[in-house]
């Protein structure tokens, strides 16, 4: 629902600003959005910015034309103001005519402002009513946000001025450059090229968000028993000597990639897998964006808002009358019982049948009492 400015764009507009500064998974997400503005827009120059450690994912993208990106780097107080000054003479050379700021941060906020866009549409948020609010020209709040995909979330911004798309799913494209580039990784790591690859992100930003290292070994050795299977486990670098934990109660058979892949070469990675195993975080994203089939544990959030789509992905969690409780782990404390009370039994059937169905190349639609499909 618009509250502020009017429903219509100008039609002469020929340059878009898009801010998005949430975590990876919300980069991802957000695909829908820029293309929605790419198809109705078609003559266009698109501009998304991101945080520096996301700018890899849109790398190749056809609807963007650049992604200029914010740098957390320390630096002292000449310095960050050289760079200030810098980063935004380099963003209103664009000139933009409109900017979409799809969160509700300070941050975007201010960078709606100083971009020099002509029109600066934000999401309208309750605690910013004293100043926030007053920094655009349009405002949008959108209606039962708890009740959609996270995909769909960008696309209500766009929705009080008539930009639609069909196309509400995330798709990432892997240039051919990239896929070469994935092939060699997993060639110097020496991953078996003969067999399917099964994909474990077993970590998260949010500890409450995570299964448990003790499970996933559990799970892995299960695997590795019953198809004997190659498994990577993927992370960041500040992630690898939990990988590491897990890689040696676990080989042979398992391979760190943990810190050894960029964020541009991890949807390249992923796609060369079989399938993705993992919790609430952006690797089940990435994995539905290139095509890879999943299996996502869920525990405080709601697979309605964060889980992947489709007949290629599952998710598994307590059938609790508490979940999703949308908390940072039960009240607030960080730990998630459900997660905890998980068992790697209640995985394994779920594991199974979508394993089966890529070493039997079946398509069909798999059942097991702790798993649900989001169409």
């Amino acid at each position: 629902m618009l509250i502020k400015g009017s429903s219509r764009l100008p039609q002469n507009t020929r340059n878009i600003l898009v801010i998005q500064l949430g975590d990876l998974g919300d980069v991802v997400l957000t695909i829908p959005t820029l293309r929605a503005l790419r198809e109705n827009f078609p003559g266009s120059r698109l501009v998304v910015v991101l945080r520096e450690k996301a700018r890899g994912l849109l790398e190749g993208s056809p609807w963007v034309a650049e992604v200029v990106y914010v740098s957390k780097k320390k630096r002292n107080v000449p310095e960050e103001l050289a760079y200030q000054v810098t980063f935004f003479s380099k963003l209103r050379k664009h000139h933009f005519d409109v900017s979409f700021d799809l969160r509700t941060g300070t941050r975007g906020a201010f960078l709606s402002l100083l971009s020099g866009a002509r029109i600066k549409v934000g999401r309208y948020a309750e605690n910013g009513k004293l100043w926030r609010v007053r920094l655009f020209t349009h405002l949008v709040r959108p209606e039962n946000e708890l009740d959609q995909y996270c995909a769909e979330h960008g696309l209500n911004i766009l929705a009080p001025f008539g930009i639609q798309t069909e196309n509400r799913l995330p798709v990432l494209f892997v240039p051919p450059e990239k896929k070469e580039r994935a092939s060699i990784i997993l060639r110097e790591e020496n991953v078996p090229a003969d067999k399917p690859i099964i994909a474990i992100q077993p970590f998260s930003l949010w500890g409450y968000k995570e299964w448990g290292a003790h499970n996933y070994i559990e799970l892995i050795k299960w695997i590795q028993t019953r198809f004997s299977l190659p498994i990577v486990i993927l992370g960041s670098s500040q992630e690898r000597s939990r990988a590491t934990e897990i890689i040696e109660k676990t080989k042979p058979g398992t391979y760190n990639m943990a810190g050894k892949i960029s964020v541009a070469e991890l949807p390249a990675v992923i796609q060369s897998s079989s399938l993705l195993i993992g919790g609430d975080s952006v690797g089940i994203h990435i994995a539905a964006a290139v095509g890879t089939p999943t299996v996502s544990l869920f525990g405080p959030s709601s697979p309605v808002n964060w889980a992947p789509r489709g007949d290629k992905h599952y998710v598994v969690q307590k059938s609790w009358a508490c979940i999703p409780c949308r908390q940072k782990g039960c009240r607030n404390s960080g730990i998630s019982r459900c997660l905890e009370e998980l068992t790697v039994d209640e995985v394994i059937p779920v594991v199974e049948k979508q394993v089966r169905r890529r070493l039997e190349g079946q398509s069909g639609t798999c059942e097991a009492q702790t798993d649900h499909l989001l169409k």
